[in-house]
C-alpha cells in the first residue's frame, strides 16, 4: 500500500541547536578589546576610590588617633570610642535627632505626596504651581533660615504671633522654648524641602496611566479614594526609596538647629551632627568627631539594610 504524501499540509520547521559556545580564553578576551576596557576603566576607578572611599578610610583611621590636625596624631585604639559613648550629653542628642526624625517622617513626609496629587489634578496652569512649589528650594538656606528666624520673633509684635493673634492665639515662644524649638525647627524643614520632593513624585505621577484615573472617575471614586487607591500603589516604589532617603538625611540634619539654635535652649536641639561640630571645632577634639561620625555612618548602613528588608515585599508586590 503507498503512502501518499499531503503536500498542503504545513511542513514543521526543523529546530536546529544553538551552536556550541567556545569557552573565553584569555587570547579571546584580548581580541575581544578587554585590555582597551580595563585600560579606560582604571583612571575612573582610581579617581573614584580616591575621593569616594578615600575620605572614609582616612575618616576610620582618624577616629582611632588623638589629634588635633595640628600637633602629631597619637594612636589611641578605640579610646575615642569610649570617650563619646561615655559622654552624658550623647543620649539626650540622640534622642533630640530621633524626635526631630520622627516629627519630620509623621508630618513632613505627607505634605509633598499631598501636594504633588494637587498640582496633578489641576492641570491648568500646572507649571506656575511647579513652580512656586519649588520656589523654596531656590531659597539659600542660610538666607532663609535667618527670615524665617525673624518670623519666629517670639514678642507680640512678631510676625507669626501677629497672624495668630487674629485668630485669638499667641504669642508663642516658639525658638526660646524646650517643648516649641524643635517643633518650630521641623516645622521650616518641611516648607523648605517639600517643593523639591513634590517635584520628584509629579514626575513619578506622569507615568501613571490616565486610564486608571477615568476609570477611578467614572466608578465614582474621590480625590481621596483615587490617591489612596491609584496614586499610592503606582508609586510605592518612588515612596519608599523617598522615605528612606528622608530618614538618613533626618539623622543628619545640622545646619536648622546651629543657625536657628546653636543647640539650645537648654540643649534640646542638640542632634549628633551638631555634637560632632562640636567635638572638632569648638573642642579641637577631631578623634572624638570622626569616631561619632563612624559611629552614626555604621547605624545609618544598619538601618537602611533593615529598612530595605522589611520593605522588599511590599515593594514587589
Amino acid at each position: 500500500m503507498t503512502r501518499v504524501l499531503d503536500k498542503t499540509a504545513p511542513s514543521r520547521p526543523v529546530e536546529t541547536p544553538p551552536p556550541a559556545r567556545r569557552p573565553r580564553t584569555l587570547r579571546t578576551w584580548y581580541l575581544g578589546g578587554g585590555l582597551h576596557s580595563v585600560l579606560f576603566a582604571i583612571p575612573v576607578v582610581l579617581v573614584f576610590a580616591y575621593f569616594s572611599w578615600g575620605p572614609i578610610i582616612q575618616g576610620v583611621t582618624l577616629s582611632l588617633q588623638k589629634t588635633n590636625l595640628i600637633l602629631p596624631a597619637q594612636w589611641v585604639g578605640l579610646s575615642n570610642f569610649e570617650y563619646v559613648l561615655g559622654d552624658p550629653g550623647l543620649a539626650q542628642a540622640v534622642g533630640n535627632t530621633a524626635y526631630f526624625a520622627l516629627l519630620a517622617l509623621v508630618f513632613g513626609f505627607p505634605i509633598p505626596i499631598l501636594l504633588a496629587v494637587l498640582i496633578n489634578e489641576l492641570r491648568k496652569y500646572d507649571g506656575l504651581y511647579n513652580a512656586l512649589a519649588y520656589l523654596p528650594a531656590i531659597v539659600p538656606p542660610v538666607a532663609a533660615i535667618l527670615l524665617w528666624k525673624f518670623f519666629y520673633d517670639p514678642s507680640a509684635t512678631g510676625m507669626f504671633n501677629t497672624m495668630l493673634s487674629w485668630i485669638g492665639l499667641g504669642p508663642f515662644p516658639w525658638l526660646n522654648s524646650e517643648a516649641m524649638a524643635m517643633p518650630s525647627i521641623v516645622l521650616y524643614a518641611t516648607w523648605a524641602g517639600a517643593g523639591s520632593t513634590a517635584i520628584i513624585y509629579i514626575a513619578a505621577l506622569r507615568s501613571v496611566s490616565t486610564e486608571l484615573y477615568e476609570a477611578a472617575e467614572i466608578d465614582g471614586a474621590s480625590i481621596w479614594q483615587r490617591m489612596w487607591n491609584v496614586t499610592v500603589p503606582q508609586l510605592r516604589g518612588v515612596i519608599l526609596v523617598m522615605m528612606l532617603l528622608q530618614l538618613i538625611g533626618t539623622f543628619q540634619i545640622f545646619t536648622e538647629p546651629f543657625l536657628f539654635t546653636g543647640g539650645g535652649p537648654n540643649n534640646a536641639t542638640q542632634t549628633i551632627l551638631l555634637k560632632i561640630y562640636n567635638y572638632a571645632f569648638v573642642y579641637g577634639d577631631f578623634g572624638a568627631a570622626t569616631a561619632l561620625s563612624v559611629m552614626l555612618a555604621a547605624f545609618l548602613c544598619v538601618l537602611s539594610g533593615v529598612y530595605l528588608w522589611a520593605t522588599r515585599r511590599w515593594s514587589t508586590s
